[in-house]
């Protein structure tokens, strides 16, 4: 990890010195400029959108993953759910924020919903199709000691399946912060999309502006390391292997 660190910073460095342009500065002006940045309002809009963030994401989970578990063992509830995701999921998510802000408003709501919209189809699809692959004879041995359905959901497909749901929450990470990126660019006053195109950007104020863009880069990381963190703490039998 340090040493990729290093290699970026040395990159950036270089460019900047090949550039020599202001819309350009190097990686120790930007540095030397982010404490400043972080007492005068990037450590709030850093919060906003981490809340933000946080938010869809703990919505998706709660409402794709107990959704796919049950459609990956029920062909009737996947008959149901297949057609509707297969005419959805294609459509690209950020064309509802104009539908978004029109019933939900211009505050947190529109902003949650569509990093939920779009976790939402990542993790639904995934976990159906690991509660489909789980091995029939592990469900058979499991109910010929008379286990129910909800103990097959708890005990069986939920830690078969809790791999799935973290790998698809951190590949749909990156997705999550550019759709956020792009949301709170405009009808809105906190958030590091609007730190980045109104506050800076907006007054060609670059150093900031790479501050503000390094925060979001340390949020997403942090967001995807904590994820990876949390799937080697809970689903500790992936990596006793290996």
């Amino acid at each position: 990890m340090g040493l990729a660190v290093l290699a970026l910073l040395a990159l950036w460095q270089a460019l900047a010195l090949l550039l020599r342009q202001a819309i350009l500065p190097g990686p120790l002006d930007v540095l030397l400029v982010l404490p400043k940045e972080l007492g005068r309002g990037l450590t709030w809009h850093t919060a906003v959108s981490a809340y933000r963030v946080l938010a869809g994401v703990a919505l998706a989970t709660l409402t794709a993953a107990p959704l796919g578990l049950v459609a990956g063992q029920s062909k009737r509830l996947d008959a149901i759910v297949s057609p509707f995701v297969y005419l959805t999921y294609p459509v690209p998510k950020i064309v509802f924020l104009p539908l978004a802000m029109l019933f939900l408003g211009i505050g947190d709501a529109p902003k949650i919903f569509l990093i939920w919209l779009i976790l939402f189809f990542q993790v639904l699809v995934v976990v159906r199709d690991a509660s489909h692959g789980v091995r029939p004879e592990t469900v058979y041995s499991v109910r010929s000691l008379g286990a129910k359905r909800r103990h097959l959901l708890r005990w069986v497909y939920l830690p078969a399946c809790l791999p799935a749901i973290l790998t698809a929450l951190r590949v749909s990470t990156g997705t999550a912060i550019a759709v956020l990126f792009f949301a709170e660019s405009f009808a809105t006053q906190a958030g590091l999309g609007y730190y980045i195109i109104v506050e800076t950007w907006g007054r060609t104020a670059y150093a900031e502006m790479y501050a503000g863009v390094l925060a979001m880069s340390v949020l997403g990381m942090a967001l995807y390391l904590a994820l990876d963190q949390l799937e080697q703490r809970l689903c500790a039998w992936v990596y006793a292997g290996r």
